[in-house]
C-alpha cells in the first residue's frame, strides 16, 4: 500500500544505527486542517539521507508504507517514508470554487462579468 501526505516538517531526528548492516532515521510533519496532527515517519538503510536537504518549518509531501509486524505477542506498525519532495501551494484553477464569485443580497456578481440580473434562474 502506498500513500502520500502533504505537510510542514516539525522535528528531524539524526540517523541510527540499530546494527552493522541497519539504518533507521525518524522525522515528524505537522498536518494541516481543523486539527493538525504530528506523524512520525520512519526512513531506513540509504533512504535516511532523503530529508537532509530538507529544514524544520519546511512544508514537505510525504510518499510512505504502512509497515506492520508482530513480535512477541505484541504489533507494530511503522509509517516507511520511501520519498520525500518539496510541497508548493498550487494556485486556484480559475472557474474553481475556490474562485467562483459570492452572491451579493444586491442581486449582482462583483467581478464576474455576468449582469445583475443574472438571478432569474428557475431555481
Amino acid at each position: 500500500m502506498s500513500f502520500e501526505v502533504e505537510g510542514t516538517i516539525h522535528k528531524m531526528y539524526e540517523t541510527e544505527s540499530k546494527s552493522s548492516s541497519f539504518q533507521t532515521r525518524e522525522f515528524v510533519i505537522t498536518t494541516e486542517g481543523t486539527y493538525p496532527q504530528f506523524v512520525k515517519f520512519q526512513l531506513t538503510q540509504d533512504k535516511c539521507g532523503l530529508i537532509d536537504s530538507y529544514q524544520e518549518g519546511q512544508k514537505v509531501k510525504v510518499f510512505f508504507d504502512l509497515r506492520g509486524r508482530e513480535w512477541q505477542g505484541k504489533y507494530f506498525t511503522n509509517l516507511n517514508a520511501w520519498k520525500v519532495e518539496s510541497s508548493t501551494a498550487s494556485a486556484p484553477v480559475p472557474g474553481s470554487f475556490d474562485t467562483m464569485p459570492v452572491h451579493n443580497p444586491s442581486g449582482d456578481f462583483p467581478d464576474s462579468g455576468l449582469p445583475a440580473d443574472f438571478n432569474d434562474l428557475p431555481f
